[in-house]
């Protein structure tokens, strides 16, 4: 039998998905010395890696691995992420932030408490460019998704190849400071590796002219002093930031306060224990018959 464990705060959900699956050979376990597969959430399992002293395969309910890649924690096992679901959710966001800050939604709501007639100028989305900095399957839904609205969309990604005809242009990464002068919309969807450290620093964004600024990927690619010089020399308008270098954000933290930054609290795309559990029933039966599995986490590249 395949001992799998549990480590997830939808623990009791994937318990009884599970249960109710009857995948052959499986068999549930809360004793960490007999597990051999993992379900967990990173951040709940990081810590207590060294705990499962036979595990061979953890399947991440995050698309977001960088808890379980640090160089201090062990690598001796296979580690699979979640891909293809999240593009959707992320592309809600985006253009639900961009649609409510344009069109002033929150402004109409109070003044309708105040009971006041006041029409506000605003632009359309039509037209605009959206720099999208990360163009895997996420960027490239968003990418389709803003091209409805008629925007212009440029993509950012090590090569500079295009991902999908929806990028009217590419940029290689080492072309950043060129895509974010021509942007009125950034959208940072990137992974945390070593190599996105701080890219957002004061040097990029002044390069910006008056951008909204989206950062739904990892907090680690934002440098926060630059960031906020960023806002108060009119580089950026406006930044919707859902992930940050600490979460839970620190209640002394100057973005809960600044007029210019939106705060959500890592919810752009939830992992639904239902779609996670349609990727792991397929990569389970891989792993019983001993073959590659998909999404798979190189512990050198970080991704």
């Amino acid at each position: 039998m395949i001992k799998v464990k549990i480590v997830s705060r939808q623990q009791r959900r994937y318990v009884e998905l599970l249960t109710n699956a009857k995948l052959p050979q499986l068999e549930i376990t809360e004793d960490p010395h007999q597990a051999t597969v993992l379900i967990a959430d990173p951040p709940l399992i990081a810590t207590s890696l060294n705990n499962y002293p036979h595990l061979q395969w953890l399947q991440s309910t995050y698309a977001g691995i960088d808890a379980l890649i640090q160089p201090n924690l062990r690598q001796d096992y296979q580690l699979t992420n979640i891909r293809g679901i999240f593009g959707p959710l992320i592309a809600e966001y985006i253009m639900g932030q961009i649609l409510n800050h344009q069109r002033h939604f929150c402004r109409y709501a109070l003044q309708q408490q105040q009971q006041q007639w006041q029409p506000i100028p605003y632009q359309s989305i039509a037209g605009k460019t959206m720099v999208i900095i990360g163009t895997g399957t996420i960027g490239q839904h968003l990418a389709k998704v803003a091209a409805v609205f008629g925007c212009h969309i440029i993509g950012i990604n090590r090569s500079g190849i295009a991902a999908s005809a929806d990028f009217n242009h590419t940029y290689p990464i080492t072309a950043i400071d060129t895509a974010l002068a021509q942007a009125d919309y950034v959208v940072s969807i990137l992974p945390a590796t070593s190599q996105t450290n701080d890219l957002f620093d004061q040097q990029h964004l002044k390069h910006c002219k008056n951008a909204l600024f989206f950062n739904v990927g990892r907090g680690n690619s934002v440098n926060e002093n630059g960031l906020l010089n960023a806002l108060e020399q009119h580089y950026l308008q406006h930044a919707f930031l859902d992930v940050f270098k600490h979460e839970p954000l620190p209640a002394d933290h100057p973005f809960w306060h600044h007029p210019q930054i939106t705060i959500t609290p890592h919810i752009a795309a939830e992992s639904f224990p239902e779609q996670v559990f349609t990727l792991f029933k397929d990569n389970y039966s891989r792993f019983i018959q001993q073959q590659e599995l998909i999404y798979s986490i190189d512990f050198k590249r970080e991704y």
